[in-house]
Parts: structure tokens; sequence; C-alpha cells
């Protein structure tokens, strides 16, 4: 059995990561982040050494969580700062080439490269995660369900990962595809119960396929160590206020349906729908249409804002202006991608 600690921290409580380019301050080219000034849990290693992982504790609110990770950034770049680097967050960084950029010195991360192969050394990319704790490992999966189907919409708003390689990828979340080459990716298998997941992922660690049951990268996932559910879905945002906005709906998204569950309603979420509306918001962001998650009409990302907000409150609101792919695309356009690369540090 995997230990978890579900139904240990108060109801509801949330922490989040974030993913941060470390860059050189001059060429903003990446560069690796010095090891001795790393600080975990908080400050951590991720695959690729260029990259630095922000972790909150736990927190009682996305407000108190979004305050530490506003300590956690100022916290990181003078760190940076220190060794003449500087920090960036965005899903993709616009002139970098996945393939050269060195892996971080740790056996798991090697060893997963060795298994992985290309696919691994392609996912020079950035993610926002958001954990919620819930209060029974029956509960996780029965969230994970609920929430399944508003997940595309999730990576629409968030999507901030246009350019790839030094050239606009056609996508408006090009890491959306990226983390779709991996094993282990995308919207979870149906599972009948926890103890079916659980099972599942003992058996990957048995076979040495994975060193450990968090080498599974699904959009969202259980998390028991934490005892959590974990929706991995949008990409890294720029702006501070961005992480809060898309955060706090997906806290709200969680806290509805665990709140307001109709047990006779749950039921596995339509896995085809799903992938048909992940890559619209991969390709398409904020001009996504979706399947409407009942299944029967199709949906802008507005127009699902407007039942969201009927359901989980103002929440919802700031996420109206938010199109950062697009703003990224008009930058570089007009400007260059040297301008907006340094417009994508000074923002962070």
């Amino acid at each position: 059995m995997i230990p978890h600690t579900f139904g240990e921290s108060p109801p509801w409580s949330v922490g989040i990561e974030e993913e941060l380019f470390v860059l050189d301050a001059e060429t903003l080219e990446p560069a690796p982040f010095p090891r001795e000034r790393f600080d975990p849990p908080r400050l951590k290693q991720e695959l690729f050494a260029a990259v630095v992982e922000l972790n909150t504790g736990i927190c009682e609110s996305v407000a108190e969580a979004v305050e530490e990770l506003g300590a956690l950034r100022e916290k990181a770049k003078a760190r940076a700062a220190d060794a003449g680097l500087v920090l960036a967050a965005c899903g993709t960084w616009p002139t970098a080439v996945s393939e050269e950029q060195p892996i971080t010195e740790d056996e798991g991360y090697r060893r997963f490269v060795e298994y992985a192969g290309s696919s691994a050394r392609r996912q020079y990319c950035s993610g926002l995660h958001v954990h919620v704790g819930v209060p029974s490992p029956e509960a996780c999966m029965r969230l994970l369900e609920a929430v399944l189907p508003w997940l595309p919409l999730v990576l629409a708003l968030s999507a901030n990962s246009p350019y790839r390689g030094g050239a606009e990828s056609g996508l408006a979340s090009a890491r959306a595809e990226v983390l779709a080459l991996l094993p282990r990716a995308g919207a979870p298998p149906v599972f009948g119960s926890y103890e079916d997941w659980e099972a599942f992922a003992e058996r990957l660690v048995a076979l040495d396929l994975a060193d450990e049951y968090t080498r599974i990268w699904w959009d969202v996932r259980p998390h028991p160590r934490y005892g959590t559910l974990e929706v991995r879905m949008p990409d890294q945002p720029t702006r501070l206020e961005a992480t809060a906005a898309l955060a706090e709906l997906v806290h709200a998204l969680l806290v509805h349906h665990g709140e307001n569950e109709d047990r006779s309603q749950a039921g596995a979420a339509d896995r085809g729908a799903y992938a048909e509306n992940r890559w619209a918001a991969a390709r398409f962001g904020r001009e996504a249409r979706l399947i409407h998650p009942d299944g029967t009409r199709l949906a802008s990302a507005d127009e699902l804002l407007d039942e969201l907000g009927a359901r989980i409150g103002e929440v919802a609101e700031p996420l109206r202006r938010l199109d950062q792919a697009s703003e990224q695309l008009a930058l570089g356009r007009s400007e260059g991608l040297g301008i907006l690369c340094r417009r994508l540090v000074e923002l962070t």
C-alpha cells in the first residue's frame, strides 16, 4: 500500500508549485541554477538544470499561497542574481532548443531520460501545479472525474507557450503538445476505485517502469504523500496575478464539486471528448471552441466561464482578460523575440 495523508490537512487546503526558467542575465539563454543555491523543499531542482521549482507549504487559502509564492519568487530571483542569472515564468522559453538543455545531475532524472529518450529531452517546458487537500482517497477519485471535463478550459485560459525553438509553434500551448509525448500523460485511465489506481501505480514501480508513483504525468493525479488532488493542466503564467487567478479557478472548481457532489450522478468522464478538447485548447487557446461537459454542444471559453461563474462566483472574472499566448505573439511579431524575452523577465 502507498502511505497517504488524505484528510490530515485542513479541508480544501491548497499548495502551489511554479516552474521558472533560469537564464543568463546578458544573453537570456538558459543557464543552470547553481546547485548550492537551491533550498529544498521550497526551491527545488527540476528535470532540466536551467529550471527552478517553487513550492509553497500547506495554505488555508489561495491568497495565502500566492503571497508565499511572491516571496519565493523574490528569494529565487535574489539567489539567481548573485550568480549573474535572471528568472522568467512562461510555458516555454521562446528561443530555447529543448534537446540542447542539460539534464539535472540526479539519478532518478537520469534513469527517466534513458527510458523516455527524445520525449524526455523535449520537456523543457514549465507548468503550474495546484494541490488541493481532499478528505479521503475515495473523494480524491470522485473529484478527479468531476473536474476532468473542465480542465481543457483551464488549459485554454492558461495557454502561455506559443513559441518553441525560436519560432512560432502554431499552438497557443506548445507545452501541452510536448507533455503529451510522455508515457502516462494526458487524461488518466478510468479506475474503478482508489485501490485500482494504487495497484496500477505500485505495478509500475514493481516492474521498474518508474522509481516512484510521481513518475506519472497525467494532467490531474492523486498525490497520496500530500493528501491532495493535483491539477497539472495550466501552462506556467508569467505574472503572479495570473497564477492567482488560475489557482483560484482550480481551487473553486474542486471545492464546488466536493461540497455539492451528487453521488447518484457520479461516473467516469468522457475521455474521447477530453482528448478532443485538450487538443483544441492547446491549438487555439482562448479562441478554442470546446465540447461542453454535458456533451451536447460546442462552447467558447467565455461561455464556459459564464456558466462556471454562476456556480463558483467571482473567481472566474479576472480570467476574462487573460490571453498570454496572444500577448506573446503580438510582441514577438512586432518587436522580435529578443524584446519579448526581456519583457517576460520583467513581468516575472
